[in-house]
């Protein structure tokens, strides 16, 4: 039976939808789900299993079983043509008798970039490509932006004060945002594989960098320290919790590597990288990043580490949360050296709008 385009789209948001549940889990696989309607029923489900593996074309086609023949399959992202560690799943979508399959956008890895459509089309599979394009692109702009940039997707989350401020004089912290908004932070950390932060929010706030929502623990990212001198203490809550949770700190080539070898014996994870000036090079430390497979970067620096970011243009997506309370002139830009316009008015960067969150508002933007 032939789905109407108000089912096919319908379908299609189901398979978004699941998708979206596995992203900061699948890396560095695409979090890609999948949906399998047989006569207007749907027989199976498929998201992208934790560390990529199994693909959630073949967890939907284990569920369907026998009634995959003759159905449609929905897809977020174009299924794999090429033999990894897995077989093509093209190749098992036909194998199962998919008779149709819709599928959101073409996945730009240069072992697929429309082989698997092609490969279903020459099984006799009609394949159909586009529908939520966009939304698609959205969902899975972090395998996107690393297939095409070499890179991760970076989303900076920014707290300000009513007048701009990021911290009280002599950089004291102060907790700007309520529960409500602290809440929708740790759910977007759970979204992504990798926070970072700088070396001087390590040792001003000692933070652990957790996801701390009840029962996502075990959805904590990989935790990214820039430490272009190798400062990270021994006895921060990051390194005392790194067989946990993972530690990465990105260090200066250049540097004495003794103190590396200490935090790499106690379980911290160091990848050297050139400098650029008196600080890390970024461009090379998020290529670092994505050769070991992050796809979605988090970055909650502080003030240096937010302007450091917008000045070398690696911002894809802010989260910038608007706090009702005023710290005074003599507070801390929450751009060091830069006027939070820098990021606000940016041409590369449009908003995406605002909305409220308790006593707070957020307001996110989106590379233009």
């Amino acid at each position: 039976m032939s789905a109407s385009p108000h089912d096919d789209l319908r379908y299609m948001q189901l398979a978004l939808s699941l998708g979206r549940r596995g992203l900061g889990n699948t890396w560095p696989n695409p979090a890609v789900g999948v949906v399998i309607v047989r006569d207007g029923v749907i027989v199976g489900r498929g998201v992208t299993r934790p560390g990529g593996r199994p693909h959630a074309e073949t967890e939907a086609l284990k569920q369907a079983g026998p009634s995959a023949r003759g159905a449609t399959l929905y897809t977020s992202l174009e299924p794999c043509s090429h033999h990894g560690k897995t077989p093509p799943c093209a190749d098992a979508i036909a194998e199962a008798g998919i008779a149709r399959v819709v599928s959101a956008i073409e996945d730009p890895n240069p072992d697929v970039a429309g082989q698997g459509h092609a490969r279903m089309r020459g099984a006799g599979i009609a394949v159909e490509v586009g529908l939520c394009a966009e939304k698609a692109a959205r969902a899975h702009a972090g395998h996107i932006r690393r297939v095409r940039d070499g890179r991760p997707h970076v989303t900076l989350k920014l707290a300000v004060s009513a007048d701009g401020k990021a911290a009280r004089a002599g950089r004291k912290p102060v907790q700007l945002t309520g529960e409500e908004t602290r809440a929708r932070v740790h759910r977007l950390r759970a979204m992504n594989d990798a926070i970072l932060v700088g070396i001087g929010t390590v040792l001003a706030d000692d933070p652990l960098l957790t996801c701390r929502l009840p029962g996502m623990e075990k959805r904590s990212p990989v935790r990214v320290v820039l430490d272009a001198t190798l400062r990270l203490p021994l006895t921060s809550k990051l390194v005392c919790s790194a067989r946990e949770i993972p530690v990465w700190t990105i260090f200066a080539a250049d540097k004495d590597l003794a103190r590396g070898a200490a935090l790499h014996d106690i379980g911290v994870e160091t990848m050297p990288v050139q400098r650029a000036g008196e600080g890390i090079d970024l461009k090379r430390a998020l290529h670092a990043l994505a050769q070991r497979g992050i796809t979605r970067l988090l970055v909650e620096g502080g003030p240096t580490v937010a302007a450091s970011f917008v000045a070398a243009d690696l911002v894809d997506e802010v989260m910038l949360l608007r706090s009702p309370m005023t710290i005074g002139p003599d507070g801390i830009d929450a751009l060091e050296g830069l006027p939070l316009a820098a990021l606000t008015a940016s041409p590369r960067l449009r908003s995406g709008g605002i909305e409220t969150s308790g006593a707070d508002a957020i307001e996110t933007f989106a590379r233009v």
